[in-house]
C-alpha cells in the first residue's frame, strides 16, 4: 500500500469506508431504500394532502441516509423513528438497528434507541389497525406487539453477535500479531546470543591454542638455537638439545590433536538441545563436544622443569598446603604461568625468573617475576603477537579473579594473578 491509499495501482476505499466493498453494498442498500421510501411517499403524500412529488423527493432523501449507517449509525437509527408516523423507511429501520448494533457505540445508547424504536413500531400498528371496528382489541395488542418486535428484536440481536465476533476477530488478530512480534524479538535474541556464543567460543579455543603452541613452539626454538651454538663444539649437548626439541614437538603435537579431535566431535543431541534451552554461560567452559581435562597445579614443576631444560634460570616457590581445587581453576593457573614463562624465553632471554604459588584460604594466587635481561639467548628472535597478556586477563577476569601485569624496578617484569577456588 502506498502514501496515496493504492493498492497494487488501484484507489482506496473512499470516505469512511474500510473496504470498496463496503461501499458498494452501503449504496446498493441507500438505492433500495430511497426506491422503497419513494414508493411509500406516494401514500404519504396522499394521507398528508401534498404533492405527490414531494412525497416521493421526501421518501427518496429519508431511504439515502443509510448509505451513513457505518458512519452515523444512531442519525440513521433516529431518521428511522422519525419517519415511523409517516409508515415508511422499512429496510432503513431494520439496516439501522443491525448497524447500531455491530457498531462500537455503547450498549445503553443501543438499549435506548432500540426501546424506542420498538414503541414507535407498536404505537404505529397500533393506531393502523385499531380502526378496524370488528378486530379484537387484545388481538390488535397482540399484532401490533408482534410486528413491533419482530423489526426490532431480530436486527439488534444478529448485530450484537456480529460486533461481538468481530471484535473477537480483531482481538484475536491483535494477539497473533503480537505474538508476532515477541517470537521475531525471541528469534533476534537467540540468533544474538547464538552469535555471541560462537565469537565466545572462537576466542577461547584461540586462547586455548595459543597457550598450547606457544609455549611448546617457543621452547622448541630455544632449544634449536642453543643446538645450533654447540652443534659443532658439544655434539653430546647437541644431541641432548635435539632429543628435546622432538619431545616438545611431539607433545604439541598431540595436545593439538586431542583439541582438534575434540573440535570434530559432534555433539550430543540431547546436550544441543540443553545448551538452545538455557542461557549461555559466562566465563570459562569446557570445549564443546567432550570435556577438557586440561592441565592442573601438579604439573607446574614439569613445566618449569622444561623451562630450566631449555636454558632458564628458573626458581619455584610453594607456600601454604595445596588442595583439590576445581578443573577451571587449576587450568587457568597453569595457563596463567605457562604463558608467563612463554614471555621470559620471548622477551627477557638468559634473565632470572622466579614463580610463586601461594595456596591461601579461598583463593590461589600465582605470581611470575623475571629479572633485567642479561641477552644470553638474545639471537633467538622469537616472534610476538600481543596476545599472551589479554589471554591470560581474558581466563583470570573470566573466573571472578584480579590480575596484574607491569615491569618492575629492578627492570624486569611481574605478572600476578588471584583465583577464587569457591
Amino acid at each position: 500500500m502506498t502514501s496515496t491509499g493504492e493498492v497494487e495501482g488501484r484507489a482506496g476505499p473512499p470516505l469512511w469506508w474500510a473496504r470498496r466493498r463496503d461501499a458498494v453494498v452501503d449504496v446498493a442498500l441507500a438505492a433500495v431504500s430511497a426506491a422503497e421510501c419513494a414508493w411509500e411517499g406516494i401514500r404519504f403524500a396522499h394521507e398528508a394532502g401534498i404533492p405527490v412529488a414531494a412525497g416521493v423527493l421526501f421518501g427518496a432523501a429519508v431511504g439515502t441516509v443509510l448509505v451513513l449507517r457505518r458512519r452515523w449509525p444512531i442519525a440513521v437509527v433516529l431518521v428511522g423513528i422519525a419517519v415511523a408516523p409517516a409508515e415508511m423507511g422499512f429496510l432503513l429501520s431494520v439496516a439501522g438497528m443491525y448497524s447500531l448494533a455491530s457498531s462500537e457505540v455503547p450498549r445503553r445508547i443501543i438499549a435506548a434507541l432500540a426501546s424506542m424504536s420498538l414503541v414507535a413500531t407498536f404505537v404505529v400498528m397500533y393506531l393502523k389497525t385499531r380502526g378496524d371496528v370488528e378486530a379484537d382489541p387484545a388481538l390488535v395488542v397482540a399484532l401490533s406487539g408482534f410486528v413491533a418486535v419482530a423489526l426490532t428484536v431480530p436486527p439488534v440481536l444478529l448485530g450484537l453477535y456480529i460486533g461481538a465476533r468481530r471484535r473477537l476477530m480483531e482481538s484475536l488478530q491483535e494477539r497473533a500479531d503480537s505474538l508476532e512480534r515477541e517470537l521475531s524479538l525471541l528469534a533476534d535474541r537467540a540468533e544474538e546470543r547464538a552469535e555471541w556464543a560462537r565469537t565466545e567460543e572462537r576466542t577461547r579455543i584461540a586462547r586455548e591454542m595459543h597457550d598450547v603452541v606457544a609455549h611448546r613452539v617457543s621452547l622448541m626454538v630455544v632449544h634449536a638455537a642453543a643446538l645450533e651454538a654447540v652443534a659443532v663444539k658439544d655434539p653430546a649437548r647437541a644431541a641432548k638439545n635435539a632429543a628435546l626439541v622432538g619431545d616438545m614437538g611431539r607433545q604439541a603435537l598431540t595436545e593439538l590433536r586431542e583439541m582438534l579431535g575434540v573440535l570434530r566431535a559432534a555433539p550430543p543431541k540431547t546436550a544441543v538441545a540443553a545448551a538452545a534451552a538455557t542461557a549461555v554461560p559466562v566465563g570459562p567452559v569446557a570445549l564443546v563436544g567432550g570435556a577438557d581435562e586440561g592441565p592442573s597445579l601438579e604439573e607446574l614443576e614439569a613445566l618449569v622443569g622444561q623451562s630450566r631444560a631449555a636454558g632458564m634460570a628458573v626458581e619455584m616457590v610453594v607456600q601454604g598446603e595445596g588442595a583439590a581445587y576445581a578443573a577451571e581453576v587449576e587450568q587457568t593457573a597453569y595457563r596463567v604461568v605457562q604463558e608467563a614463562l612463554t614471555n621470559c624465553h620471548k622477551h627477557a632471554p638468559g634473565a632470572r625468573v622466579v614463580v610463586r604459588l601461594a595456596h591461601r584460604e579461598g583463593e590461589v594466587a600465582m605470581q611470575v617475576e623475571n629479572g633485567p635481561s642479561e641477552g644470553a639467548s638474545g639471537g633467538v628472535g622469537l616472534p610476538s603477537g600481543g596476545n599472551g597478556l589479554v589471554g591470560m586477563r581474558e581466563r583470570v577476569l573470566g573466573l571472578g579473579g584480579v590480575f596484574v601485569s607491569g615491569p618492575t624496578d629492578a627492570g624486569g617484569f611481574r605478572v600476578s594473578a588471584v583465583l577464587p577456588v569457591a
